[in-house]
């Protein structure tokens, strides 16, 4: 079973206008909403693969059911810490011309105690488990050492990956992380510095290695992705296709690569199909995850190559 850990569940509301115009009234051309979160999309994409995953995180009482009924559907097991208030909602307006405007919310403090609670849940479920996934961001109360208290309650033998960024991330490599995906922008902005060129990026895998993870898988965006181990590096060109949507993408990719890592895949391999569940992901324009079938059919066409 593998473990994911919400920490700020949000839901996003895009909505699609003939144009957006301050002080007068518009009309709404299609709406779509999504119940998400970075662990919360992981779970959805490990059981569309056939995973066995169980979610977990803070959930907000007025608006949280949502994220059960959606959980429920997608036949992930789910445990949450509730606490009072709302989970923070978020719009994003595409007008005519695909201009994009976001308006996000405050993510609610947590209520006392409830850090804890969830550090005992953890502690609890990881024993059963063979892997856990910590990504996302934080509650408005909480500090970036979260991470490594949690880190710090899944036993040795467990698989620990980690999804996020900044003093998050490197709070999370303190106590050292089996995979971690950062997208070549969140590297940037984490080791404040470019990275332009592939030997410049595989150098900042590799500073990434040095500080606490064992391997980095680095997302190019539509260009592909690359995995360094410290000691060889391979890189995958992902497949051209109609980007319908980008929310979601670096999520699929983490959920197809833990499944491939706790199955025992060869680290080309877990690229391949981290680059895959990506890439099928921008395909779906109505949802935060991607198809079965399409993430197979784009796994047969990759192919990767040491670097």
């Amino acid at each position: 079973m593998i473990l994911t850990v919400c920490l700020s569940p949000c839901i996003d509301i895009d909505i699609e206008l003939e144009s957006l115009g301050i002080g007068r009234s518009q009309n709404i051309i299609s709406k779509r909403t999504f119940y998400t979160g970075k662990a919360i999309n992981v779970a959805i994409g490990c059981a569309r693969l056939g995973g066995d995953v169980l979610a977990t995180g803070f959930m907000y009482d007025e608006n949280g059911n949502q994220f059960e009924l959606q959980l429920h559907r997608e036949n992930v097991q789910y445990r949450f810490v509730w606490n009072r208030g709302r989970v923070r909602v978020n719009y994003k307006f595409v007008d005519h011309r695909s201009m994009l405007t976001e308006v996000n919310d405050v993510s609610p403090a947590l209520e006392p105690g409830k850090e804890e609670e969830l550090l005992d849940l953890v502690a609890r479920f990881a024993p059963e488990c063979e892997a856990v996934i910590i990504s996302g961001g934080l509650a408005a109360n909480m500090t970036p050492d979260y991470y490594a208290k949690l880190l710090n309650v899944i036993p040795g033998n467990v698989i620990r990956i980690v999804d996020t960024e900044g003093d998050r991330l490197l709070e999370s490599l303190k106590c050292g992380v089996d995979f971690i995906k950062p997208n070549i922008s969140e590297m940037e902005r984490t080791l404040k510095r470019r990275f332009e060129t592939q030997e410049e990026q595989i150098e900042g895998c590799r500073q990434l290695i040095s500080m606490g993870a064992k391997k980095v898988l680095l997302s190019l965006g539509k260009s592909g992705a690359i995995l360094c181990n410290g000691e060889r590096s391979w890189f995958c060109k992902s497949i051209n296709v109609a980007m319908n949507s980008t929310v979601g993408a670096g999520d699929a990719m983490v959920s197809a690569a833990a499944l491939a890592l706790c199955s025992g895949k060869s680290d080309p391999e877990i690229l391949r199909c981290g680059v895959a569940a990506g890439t099928a992901a921008v395909t779906e324009p109505d949802t935060i995850s991607f198809t079965k079938e399409k993430y197979e059919e784009i796994l047969k066409t990759l192919l990767v190559e040491e670097i």
